[in-house]
């Protein structure tokens, strides 16, 4: 799936463009960009850079597996053919996908790629029978949470207790 109307290859695609589809998250683009979601985010809750030792045991921590067929779905985002942005979702109930791993290259921030990554998961999350999509997230992460905030989602109480959680949002899927 990708955010335009028909899928491009990267010769074909304008300038500026991006592309999201769905990907093993074990593929080499796919393992980079979630070692730097970890990597930055982690950074950013301890205040400081993490080491590769550091990464490698987030990553066994909180596992991928949820996020493939047929309880969920890795995506990752191509800017201008350059793997910039990935994303998860995972179903938790029947009615209810979350989203995770949401994550743009601080290099392709403002370019949509956000935007383009919650159209592509949120398809994804119908594709599995979701009727609504959840997600956690921390209070630092303020341009995650104003990226939610413009394309929907809605805080809510608290749905999970995760490590990591202190703002819980939700959106109904049309």
């Amino acid at each position: 799936m990708t955010t335009h109307s028909e899928h491009r290859t990267p010769s074909s695609t304008p300038p500026g463009s991006w592309t999201v589809s769905p990907e093993p998250f074990t593929t080499g683009d796919a393992t980079r960009l979630r070692r730097a979601y970890y990597a930055e985010v982690a950074g950013r809750y301890w205040k400081r850079e993490v080491t590769e030792a550091e990464i490698d045991q987030g990553l066994l921590d909180f596992p991928d597996d949820g996020l493939q067929p047929p309880t969920g779905q890795f995506v990752v985002g191509r800017l201008d053919g350059a793997a910039r942005a990935c994303g998860g979702v995972r179903l938790l109930d029947a009615q209810t996908a979350e989203l995770t791993r949401v994550y743009v290259d601080r290099r392709a921030r403002g370019t949509g790629g956000g935007a383009a990554l919650l159209r592509v998961l949120e398809a994804e999350s119908r594709a599995l029978g979701a009727e609504r999509v959840r997600l956690d997230t921390r209070s630092d992460l303020v341009e995650a949470r104003a990226l939610y905030a413009r394309h929907g989602y809605a805080e809510i109480p608290a749905y999970n207790s995760g490590p990591y959680a202190e703002h819980w949002f939700e959106k109904r899927l049309r």
